[in-house]
């Protein structure tokens, strides 16, 4: 015996309906008793397949103490319904109505007479109920009617609408019906899943299917799952019902009954109802946004549409309303119509224009899309994706591109790579299958796979199809045109990611000076082209050239895009990140704050833009020594971007080494060494060894060592960052003088001052340079000149050079900076060594006070500053 499954609630929900609802027969009953002269009637709806004859039977059978007076099966379908309580009183209650009655008399009759005690009728299969309605009058209360019926009966009935099962209780019932053989289940769980879903989860093809393995014990499930991709409805396994079911028809057989009412409903012009279901069937198994099928159907009247869904689809269940102006077909009714839309004389039609809105659609995603643009088109794309999947040959040549595009614009847009490259390599592989290797949809194909590489860090994987693309619209659209300057762009933006600078500023002002001549001044690219090439000057440390352009580029976009558009965020994170680099913090943290809640606004909390948010204000606030604000923030971007982009991509390799930078600035050094070593080795894999950010990985883990006095394996980190920063960045880079800098303090620390003195005066100089006078960067240098100084007994010297360090320090940073704690505990420890222990002890105050406040009272820096305090005090 098939198991009985999922339908517990229903059962309970039934019996309720049956036991409170009392139905008013007839005008005269208002006036009486309702518990003397009213019937209680229910009903179960629903679609062919749902198992709505098998709840009714159960109901029976689980509730039959309750029913003393006995249970009638009437058969709605098969004959009249008075006739079947006729003959039901005769044979199975000897009751003898008067053969002079006329037949609804014989049939009051009967319920005047019937046996004692509460009685249950189920009328299966109703498809009139007013054909059922004046036999019921005169019924009392101690009868409850229980029909089944596909369609909605009216307001006045208690109805249960019956759904399908439940994933779960779907795949309960296909164990159970493999009872004998579960090692099959258990061997391809996942594709009995999938089974389960390919059925939509309905009763009678679940038990079809199931008995049909059950029988060919031999047939794995996954074999079962291509015949019924192959052969859909037509399939055997869906066709023949066993002789001990209670459905008596296979899948399609149970929806011809409700195709049969479609055809035989009035149809005053226009679209028929069977039409219009199929129609639908070109849609995806998902939800509808009925606006949709209206565009689809522009030429037929909204009303009429209106009226076959709601009075012949719906009424029928044929379709579920899911939402407000959302509907859906289940997927098996899909499949069914589909197979009937085969017959139309206008499918050729219709498919070309469901094709058309779909592409309309798929046009309007745009590159970045924000949240409410999400939420707009979300509903959408499944049934994009039906156009792209299996319906391409309908969609002209120059269209062709579009649904892929929209569709991976969607989840490019949302960070979601690995569900957008499935769609730009297949609309690669159809745009060359079909319009061959030499055509502009090809080029655009090309560029939109090397760019989604590019996002995922696939550098290797997208510099062949960039150029290509380049070469291929050079070739085909000439050397003016906006899609070559898209081209030269993309190419220079790859080049900026793999750290190839040189090769990177000719192709950004190619393609600006070529956007400005096609598009003009005022053109969203322009600005983008701006952006990206102050970004390069950015961290080329050119900042003068840098500033003028980012402001261009904001000024642009908010004048073109308005104040609430990604790019807008972007421009103003950049334009914050320079500030940052030059020291100007005061003007840092809000236009941080501003980008970020302007990303997480328009693109919802979980996107890689707001991960790089959060990981570049955790560094802001890393460098002003707010630990406790940038730890959170810094692990949130880490665990935001390894959901999103998975563990091997660039920026997971950043995130690593900026929480390693944190950590080590707190003197957490067995926390960082193994993020800096995991970001190395990641960035390594993913960039190659000739990379800028190995470079930077190198020297922040150099030091770690350093500052733990593991100066033998600090030193030759130092010098391969060096060696690699000068190879790719040229000599006059601040990255450059941050290395000379770095490998000084290294032989400071060594004593070895000779070698120590000229790289702290060659950092400086380029410091000063490049970043002008007031910099933290040159106070950091002036500080640590200082020190050399000062380890020599030079202290004429370092002295200048410490206070110089400290107002800088102060000025650019506050007064309550772990850095300037730094300048104040070096200056103490000078007048210390000179034995002006008056002028130290309050600078040693001063440091151990904002040190502890900032940093802890068990940091490193604490510690000291407390030790060199306590040994001052022994000599005064």
């Amino acid at each position: 015996m098939v198991k009985f499954v999922g339908r517990d609630e229903e059962l309970r929900e039934l019996h309720q309906l049956l036991q409170e609802n009392k139905q008013v027969l007839t005008e005269r009953s208002r006036w009486r008793s309702l518990s003397q002269r009213s019937v209680a009637i229910a009903a179960i709806l629903g679609m062919g397949g749902l198992g709505k004859t098998e709840l009714a039977l159960q109901y029976a059978m689980t509730q039959r103490e309750n029913y003393k007076g006995g249970l009638c099966w009437l058969q709605a379908k098969v004959e009249d319904f008075g006739v079947q309580v006729v003959r039901f009183a005769r044979t199975q209650l000897d009751l003898k109505p008067p053969e002079e009655f006329d037949l609804p008399e014989q049939v009051q009759y009967c319920w005047r007479n019937w046996r004692e005690g509460n009685v249950l009728l189920v009328v299966d299969d109703v498809t009139d109920y007013q054909q059922i309605r004046p036999y019921l009058q005169g019924a009392s209360s101690r009868f409850k009617v229980l029909m089944t019926t596909r369609k909605k009966l009216g307001a006045a009935i208690k109805q249960l609408s019956l759904d399908v099962l439940q994933p779960d209780a779907a795949l309960e019932l296909l164990w159970s019906l493999l009872a004998e053989t579960p090692e099959r289940i258990e061997r391809e769980l996942d594709v009995a899943k999938q089974l389960c879903e390919w059925l939509g989860y309905l009763p009678l093809g679940l038990e079809l299917v199931g008995r049909y393995l059950a029988k060919k014990q031999d047939l794995s499930l996954s074999k079962m799952m291509g015949r019924l991709k192959e052969k859909r409805l037509e399939q055997p396994a869906t066709v023949n019902p066993e002789a001990d079911m209670t459905a008596q028809r296979g899948i399609k057989a149970a929806f011809e009954l409700s195709w049969q009412e479609l055809n035989d409903a009035d149809c005053r012009g226009g679209i028929s109802p069977p039409v219009l279901g199929c129609v639908l069937s070109l849609f995806a198994a998902a939800p509808i946004p009925w606006n949709l099928v209206e565009q689809c159907l522009t030429e037929k009247d909204e009303d009429e549409l209106e009226e076959i869904r709601d009075d012949k689809l719906l009424n029928l269940h044929l379709l579920q309303r899911k939402g407000e102006g959302i509907y859906q077909l289940h997927p098996l009714l899909r499949e069914f119509f589909q197979s009937e839309f085969k017959g139309l004389e206008q499918a050729e039609e219709f498919k070309r224009s469901f094709c058309g809105v779909m592409v309309a659609v798929a046009k309007q995603i745009p590159e970045t899309p924000t949240l409410e643009e999400i939420n707009a088109v979300s509903l959408a794309i499944p049934h994009i994706a039906e156009v792209a999947n299996n319906l391409i040959q309908y969609v002209s040549d120059e269209d062709m591109i579009r649904p892929f595009g929209g569709l991976s614009r969607f989840y490019e847009g949302q960070g979601l790579y690995t569900q957008a490259e499935p769609w730009d390599q297949q609309c690669l592989s159809t745009a060359q299958n079909r319009l061959g290797d030499n055509h502009p949809s090809v080029a655009t194909s090309l560029n939109n796979l090397a760019y989604l590489y590019n996002s995922q860090g696939k550098y290797d994987e997208a510099e062949p199809l960039y150029l290509q693309a380049l070469a291929l619209r050079q070739r085909l659209l000439g050397d003016n045109h906006p899609d070559v300057a898209q081209s030269l762009h993309n190419l220079a933006a790859l080049y900026y990611s793999q750290g190839r600078y040189e090769q990177v500023e000719p192709l950004y002002l190619q393609a600006l000076e070529l956007s400005k001549r096609l598009l003009g001044d005022n053109h969203p690219h322009v600005a983008h082209s701006l952006n990206n090439l102050a970004a390069l000057y950015d961290s080329q440390g050119l900042y003068q050239q840098a500033e003028p352009l980012y402001l261009q580029a904001l000024e642009l976009r908010q004048r073109l895009l308005g104040d609430n558009h990604p790019d807008v965020a972007t421009s103003l994170h950049n334009l914050a990140a320079l500030y940052k680099f030059q020291g100007r913090y005061e003007q840092v943290e809000p236009l941080y704050l501003q980008a970020l809640e302007l990303y997480k606004r328009l693109l919802g909390d979980n996107h890689p833009l707001v991960a790089h948010s959060l990981n570049n204000l955790a560094s802001l606030y890393d460098s002003q020594g707010k630990y406790d604000q940038a730890e959170p923030l810094s692990l949130q971007a880490l665990e935001l971007r390894q959901r999103l982009l998975g563990n091997n991509h660039p920026d997971v390799a950043m995130s690593l080494n900026n929480l390693a930078n944190l950590y080590e600035s707190q003197g957490k050094y067995d926390q960082a060494e193994p993020l800096y070593l995991q970001a190395l080795e990641l960035r390594q894999r993913l960039l190659g060894d000739n990379h800028p950010d190995i470079a930077t990985s190198l020297n922040n883990l150099a030091n770690l060592y350093a500052d733990q006095g593991k100066y033998n394996q600090a030193k030759p980190l130092y010098l391969q960052a060096l060696e690699l920063y000068k190879r790719l960045l040229g000599d006059n880079h601040p990255d450059v003088a941050t290395s000379l800098n770095n490998l000084a303090g290294l032989y400071n620390s060594q004593g070895k001052y000779d070698e120590a003195e000229p790289l702290y005066l060659q950092a400086l100089a380029l410091r000063q340079r490049l970043l002008g006078e007031n910099h933290p960067h040159v106070a950091q240098s002036l500080n640590n000149l200082a020190n050399l100084y000062n380890s020599q007994g030079k202290y004429d010297e370092a002295e200048p050079l410490y206070l110089q360090a400290l107002e800088l320090r102060q000025r650019l940073l506050g007064d309550n900076h772990p850095h300037v704690a730094i300048s104040l505990n070096n200056l103490a420890k000078l007048y210390y060594s000179q034995g002006k222990y008056d002028q130290a002890e309050p600078l040693y105050l001063q440091a151990l006070n904002i040190w502890e406040r900032s940093l802890g009272a068990n940091h490193p820096n604490t510690v000291t500053v407390r030790k060199n305090l306590a040994i001052l005090r022994d000599h005064l």
